[in-house]
C-alpha cells in the first residue's frame, strides 16, 4: 500500500480544503498525514500558557519542546530534551546544559537568552510576580500590546509558584533558581508551559495574538498556518535537533461528530481519528486497513463542586453526591472496562508517594439519603453543567450521574454548555461540572496544585480551603519525603473527604484510530508524538 491515500471528495463537504498532494516533491517520499479531532484549542491560540487543555496537550508538542521533557511513550519519566543534561545544585537550585546545535523555526540558534525570556517577564509574567529581582527583561518589556493575558500569568504562576530568576553561567548553562526549596523542579520544567521559544520572534510579532497564533519553538514540526476553529497545518522542521522528522505534512482539522471523524477514516480522508469512544473499536477493526490504539492515560475524569452555590455550601451534600454516583458501572458500560475507578486523585507512576490504601467513594444510595437528611437538604433543584462530548462519552456520562443522583434523592438538573467560559466563568448559579485533571509528571504535586492558590479550580471562585492552601504548601516545599507524603494525604483528605472539591469518576482513557500501515505508537497521555524516535519503532 502506498504511504500516502488519495483524499477524497468529503474533506470538500466537510468545509476543509484538500491539500495539494501533487504539488509534493517527488524526491521526498515522506507521507502527508491528516488527523481527525474534537477540538484543536479551546482558546484559539497556540500558545501553550494560554492553552492548557487536553486538546491542546495533543498538539503542542510537535512545534514546541522543553529544557526536559516526560517520555509518555514507555519509562513515564523525565528525559532531555532541549537540555542534554541537568544537575541538583540544591534544594532551590537546577543546572541544566543546553544541547548544542539546535536551531529554531527561523533559523536562529537557541541560546541562553531565549531560555530566560521564555521565562522571563515579558513573555510569562509582565512584571506581575513579586520577588522576580534580577529576572531577564528583554528590549521591548512593557509593551501593553505584548503582554500576556491574566490567564497566561495565572497559568504561569500556578505552574512556577516558587520561581525567582535564571541565571546565565555561560553560552550553554543555565541555572533554574527557586525562592523556596521544590523536589519536583525537574517535572514542572516537562510541562509544556515550560516550553521555549524565540525572543526574536516574539519581539517581531504585532501583537501577542498573532504571536500566539504562530509561536515560533524549536518542535519537529513548524507551523504553517492555524485557522481557529478549523485547522493546524505543520511543515516537517528538517533541521530538527532530533534529525529528519519521518512525515512531510502533519495536518490537524476538526470534527466534532465522531461519526464524520470515523466515516472519512474509513473512506480514506483521514490517517488518524481520535476520541474514539469504546463502542466504536469493533466496527472500526472490520476494516482491513486499520485499527485502534489507545488505553488509560494520566488524566481522571472528575466533577467539580462550586461550595458557592446554597445547595452545596453543606460538605455533606456534596460528600452525599459522591455516594450517589455507581463509577463501576460508568466503566462498564460505557468504557466497555477498558478503564477502572481510580484511587482517588492519584496514579500507580507516582511511586512511593502514591496512598496505596485510599480509595474512590463507595457507591452507597442509603449513605447519600442519610448524609442529606444530616443535611436538611429538601429537594432543591442542583445544576449541572455540562458540554456536548468535550470528553468522549461525556453526554451519556453525565445522563447516568444525574439518574444516579435522582435516584438517591438529589434533584440535579443538567445545564448544557457551549464552552468552557460559560463553565468556569463567575457567574451565579453555578452548581458543579464535568472536568478533568491531568498528572502533567510523575508527581502528586502536578495535579494537587489545582486545589491551591494559582489553581484553576481556586482561581475561578469554585472551592478553597486554607488548610488546603497549607497542605499544598508543604506538598510543594518540604523536602523529607515522608513529610511530602503527609501532605499529599492531608490534601487528599480535605479535597475529597472533609470538604470535597471534586469527585472523581474514573482514569480517562483515549484511543486513536488509524491505518495499520503508519508505524505510530499511542502515549499514556493525550500528546500525539509524531517525532522520529516515535515513528518506525
Amino acid at each position: 500500500m502506498s504511504a500516502v491515500l488519495p483524499r477524497r471528495a468529503a474533506l470538500g463537504l466537510l468545509g476543509l480544503p484538500v491539500l495539494p498532494r501533487f504539488a509534493i516533491a517527488q524526491s521526498d517520499t515522506r507521507p502527508v498525514i491528516t488527523v481527525a479531532v474534537q477540538k484543536i484549542s479551546t482558546s484559539a491560540t497556540l500558545e501553550p500558557l494560554r492553552e492548557q487543555s487536553n486538546v491542546g496537550q495533543r498538539i503542542i508538542a510537535s512545534f514546541a519542546e522543553g529544557l526536559i521533557e516526560q517520555d509518555w511513550i514507555d519509562t513515564l519519566r523525565p528525559r532531555p530534551a532541549l537540555a542534554e543534561s541537568w544537575k541538583r545544585i540544591d534544594h532551590q537550585t537546577l543546572e541544566l546544559t543546553l544541547r548544542p546545535g539546535v536551531k529554531f523555526h527561523n533559523g536562529d540558534p537557541l541560546t541562553v537568552e531565549d531560555i530566560a525570556f521564555s521565562f522571563g517577564n515579558e513573555r510569562m509574567w509582565s512584571g506581575s510576580q513579586a520577588g522576580q529581582t534580577g529576572m531577564f527583561t528583554s528590549s521591548t518589556a512593557g509593551q501593553a500590546s505584548k503582554a500576556p493575558p491574566p490567564e497566561a500569568r495565572a497559568l504561569a504562576a500556578a505552574s512556577f509558584p516558587g520561581f525567582e530568576k535564571i541565571e546565565i553561567v555561560d553560552r550553554r548553562t543555565i541555572r533554574f533558581v527557586n525562592k523556596v526549596p521544590d523536589t519536583t523542579i525537574e517535572g514542572r520544567l516537562t510541562r509544556n508551559t515550560g516550553t521555549i521559544f524565540s525572543s526574536r520572534a516574539f519581539n517581531a510579532a504585532p501583537s501577542w495574538l498573532e504571536w500566539a497564533r504562530k509561536p515560533v519553538g524549536t518542535g519537529p514540526y513548524r507551523i504553517r498556518d492555524y485557522r481557529p476553529d478549523r485547522d493546524l497545518t505543520m511543515d516537517a522542521f528538517d533541521e530538527h535537533w532530533a534529525g529528519r522528522p519521518p512525515i512531510r505534512t502533519l495536518r490537524f482539522v476538526e470534527v466534532p461528530d465522531v461519526a464524520a471523524r470515523v466515516n472519512g477514516l474509513l473512506a480514506g480522508d483521514f490517517d488518524f481519528a481520535c476520541d474514539i469512544p469504546p463502542d466504536q473499536i469493533a466496527g472500526i477493526e472490520k476494516s482491513p486497513r486499520h485499527h485502534v490504539l489507545g488505553g488509560k492515560i494520566a488524566n481522571i475524569r472528575i466533577l467539580v463542586f462550586d461550595k458557592q452555590h446554597p445547595q452545596l455550601a453543606d460538605p455533606r451534600i456534596r460528600r452525599a453526591l459522591a455516594h450517589a454516583i455507581d463509577r463501576q458501572a460508568m466503566v462498564d458500560s460505557l468504557w466497555a472496562g477498558r478503564t477502572a475507578v481510580p484511587k482517588g486523585m492519584q496514579w500507580d507512576f507516582f511511586g512511593d508517594m502514591r496512598i496505596a490504601e485510599w480509595a474512590a467513594p463507595t457507591f452507597d444510595p442509603p449513605m447519600t439519603r442519610d448524609l442529606l437528611k444530616q443535611a436538611g437538604y429538601k429537594g432543591d433543584p442542583i445544576p449541572y453543567q455540562t458540554l456536548n462530548n468535550y470528553y468522549t462519552n461525556q453526554t451519556p456520562s453525565a445522563q447516568l450521574i444525574a439518574e444516579n443522583c435522582q435516584a438517591a434523592g438529589l434533584n440535579v438538573q443538567i445545564e448544557m454548555k457551549e464552552n468552557w467560559s460559560q463553565i468556569l466563568g463567575r457567574f451565579p448559579g453555578r452548581g458543579f461540572c464535568d472536568n478533568s485533571n491531568s498528572a502533567w509528571f510523575n508527581d502528586p504535586v502536578s495535579s494537587m496544585a489545582s486545589y491551591g492558590p494559582g489553581g484553576q479550580t481556586w482561581e475561578s471562585g469554585q472551592w478553597q480551603n486554607p488548610d488546603a492552601a497549607t497542605a499544598l504548601r508543604a506538598l510543594q516545599t518540604e523536602t523529607d519525603m515522608d513529610k511530602r507524603r503527609a501532605a499529599y494525604r492531608r490534601m487528599l483528605e480535605i479535597c475529597e473527604r472533609e470538604d470535597p472539591a471534586y469527585t472523581v469518576l474514573h482514569q480517562n482513557a483515549t484511543f486513536t484510530a488509524k491505518r495499520k500501515d503508519l508505524p505510530w505508537r499511542v502515549a499514556q497521555s493525550f500528546v500525539m508524538d509524531f517525532s522520529a524516535r516515535n515513528w518506525g519503532a
